[in-house]
């Protein structure tokens, strides 16, 4: 994918809801206006007033970033099943940032052939881990967080956009063989080509396979 992708969504905190759209290159750029005024940040939970805090009745921020709302958007997701060909999910995700109750957290579901598969946790990874892990079998998302290109740095990552791309250094990723060592992630981490959002794709795409890189298969091994 290239350029500005529009996704549709929706805003709703104490003073009531509107309509959005959310802009995103798929990387670390989100922008959107609520309220006429605009917002940009890297994530979904670090969108800040371009033109400074508007007045605290209109919004409410915690270090600078929108906070007590809900953030909800759709996005479309291909998933390759074996003997069927690719077919197109709809996903519809929710960002609860402290509001109705001081938390964050993250629902993200997957529409598929009629069927429904929810999951909420912080952050994309482990709620795409789940859903990829309900999926019925041979069933495969085809997306960055699937990719054989793609890993996180071993320190942690935020609720989304942490996801480093290795496409431009393949055969140096092909050798990744954990997180230390000549052929660490954290020694070829410098070589990462850029950082993506989970659900992002690219035409370089391949489908992770088990041994691939340190943070291994997609998804997880045994996850209930």
């Amino acid at each position: 994918m290239t350029g500005l992708l529009r996704l549709p969504g929706r805003y709703t905190d104490r003073h009531g809801a509107q309509d959005i759209v959310l802009e995103t290159d798929g990387r670390e750029l989100i922008r959107t206006t609520i309220r006429g005024v605009r917002f940009e940040g890297g994530t979904m939970d670090s969108l800040g007033a371009l033109s400074g805090e508007p007045p605290e009745p209109m919004f409410t921020f915690r270090d600078g970033d929108l906070w007590s709302c809900l953030l909800e958007w759709g996005l479309t997701v291909p998933v390759e099943a074996e003997g069927q060909g690719e077919r197109i999910a709809t996903v519809h995700c929710a960002l609860r940032l402290g509001y109705p109750v001081e938390r964050e957290d993250l629902t993200v579901t997957l529409r598929l052939d009629g069927r429904e598969y929810r999951a909420t946790h912080p952050d994309f990874e482990d709620a795409l881990h789940e859903i990829g892990a309900a999926l019925p079998r041979q069933a495969r998302l085809k997306a960055c967080i699937s990719c054989a290109w793609s890993d996180y740095h071993p320190v942690g990552h935020g609720m989304m956009s942490g996801l480093a791309c290795f496409r431009g250094a393949k055969d140096v990723y092909r050798r990744c063989d954990g997180k230390k060592g000549p052929h660490g992630i954290l020694t070829i981490w410098p070589l990462h080509t850029e950082f993506v959002q989970e659900t992002w794709l690219c035409e370089q795409f391949e489908h992770r396979t088990s041994d691939r890189g340190y943070r291994g298969p997609f998804p997880f091994r045994g996850w209930d």
